[in-house]
């Protein structure tokens, strides 16, 4: 049972078109994946349907093949998101070597499909303002193979003050009343009032004053929610405007979307297969933009070298930093880090042991490939075996990238007979 005042209102803005809507929400969801273009040529997956039109990489799929519990969703060649929410990214239109920012980022979905549009080369920050949905962030950053993305825990107000006008893109997908999942998930239907509508509407207002001073001059701002309600869609964005002359509407082309006035698009569940979502394009046509200062690196040490130079590893241009315990890969572009809650500042190499380099899970989900490799089908019971933390029978010695079918999944380390399994345990069925 959907809440009596969200029917009524919705029935006023849709008017003759609300009979559809509400037999839409009885239909059965259509389920959608986004290829990983990190990590190449995608291979066949029978359970895909149809293309996904707004997202040359989206594709719906059969939602009885449960391709969540494939070994190549373990190998990041692919994120299951929903088919509306991938329109922010596509409006978004993020290049290769810009700096970008996902202000409200976790779980993932958006910042890897920015990723994803980069093709590893600029630098991205995503962040996510709760410490538990911030460590599920960063795994799928990892699983995803991303290199070039900083992942902070932090309120977005502190990141404006830190690096104003650093980014040439920004996105909010802003945290809301949930209206548009109300045919996914049943807690947004029973967690949903009038004075949560409200709530949202002035948290959001506050992640936009945030996310003014992280865009340079000429920078493009989009805006997302996935509900239908005015407070927090075109409303915020009337008076985010009115605030911020600096700000005007970003006139852009989407076909596929029902426009709700210059650059703003509402997705309605009934006109499109995929739940209901807002987005909005602004652009900052002056301001200030500071001069925010870069991260410096150092040297990559000996242990390093030879491990890298053994298993024949080319790194991306960047920078090496010592992050915890841990040597990382940074994007050549990497600002300063001081002050900042960050999880993941690049990309993890592993670790150095006394004489001995111990590569990191991250590393081996980068690669595409290493001069030793040990490849297994995706229905094999070698790759079940191994991400039951299992020993898999091997000639090889020394590390070794698991791939299945030419994707990487994970390391292990062979003594000619067997090699030692080295995936995470806490990522092992």
């Amino acid at each position: 049972m959907l809440p009596e005042a969200f029917l009524q209102r919705m029935e006023r803005t849709l008017g003759a078109e609300y009979p559809a809507f509400l037999e839409s929400l009885e239909r059965p969801r259509a389920v959608a994946l986004r290829l990983n273009p990190l990590k190449g040529e995608p291979p066949h997956l029978p359970f895909v349907v149809q293309p996904v039109p707004w997202e040359p990489n989206g594709f719906y799929y059969d939602p009885e093949s449960r391709p969540g519990l494939s070994p190549y969703h373990e190998a990041g060649v692919y994120y299951l998101q929903e088919a509306s929410a991938m329109s922010a990214v596509a409006l978004l239109d993020p290049q290769p070597g810009e700096r970008i920012c996902d202000l409200c980022a976790a779980p993932g979905g958006k910042t890897t499909q920015i990723a994803g549009r980069m093709l590893g080369e600029g630098f991205l920050l995503c962040n996510e303002i709760n410490p538990k949905r911030a460590k599920i962030l960063s795994r799928n950053i990892e699983r995803m193979g991303v290199a070039n993305a900083m992942v902070t825990n932090e309120h977005p107000e502190r990141l404006s003050e830190k690096y104003p006008g650093f980014f040439d893109r920004v996105l909010v997908d802003a945290p809301c009343s949930g209206e548009g999942m109300f045919r996914k998930e049943e807690a947004a239907v029973t967690d949903w009032s009038e004075e949560t509508v409200q709530m949202c509407a002035r948290r959001q207002r506050e992640i936009l004053q945030s996310a003014v001073k992280l865009l340079k001059s000429g920078g493009r701002l989009v805006y997302s929610t996935c509900t239908f309600a005015p407070e927090e869609n075109e409303l915020c964005v009337e008076q985010f405007l009115q605030e911020h002359p600096e700000f005007v509407r970003e006139p852009v082309i989407a076909p596929w979307f029902t426009p709700a006035g210059v650059g703003a698009f509402r997705l309605l569940p009934h006109k499109l297969l995929g739940e209901g979502h807002f987005v909005a394009v602004l652009r900052k046509t002056v301001g200030e933009n500071a001069d925010v200062p870069v991260l410096g690196g150092e040297k990559l040490p000996k242990v390093w070298t030879e491990f890298a130079k053994e298993l024949d590893i080319q790194l991306p241009p960047g920078k090496a930093i010592r992050f915890g315990q841990s040597l990382f890969w940074t994007p050549e572009e990497m600002p300063d880090i001081r002050g900042i809650k960050v999880l993941r500042p690049g990309l993890e190499l592993g670790e150095e042991k006394k004489d001995r380099f111990e590569p990191a899970h991250a590393l081996a989900l980068w690669l595409r490939s290493a001069a030793r490799t040990a490849d297994f089908s995706a229905d094999s019971q070698q790759i079940r075996d191994y991400l039951n933390g299992q020993v898999v029978s091997s000639q090889l010695r020394g590390w070794t990238l698991i791939r299945v079918e030419n994707y990487s999944i994970g390391w292990g380390k062979g003594d000619r007979k067997v090699l030692k399994n080295h995936y995470p345990k806490g990522l092992r069925r």
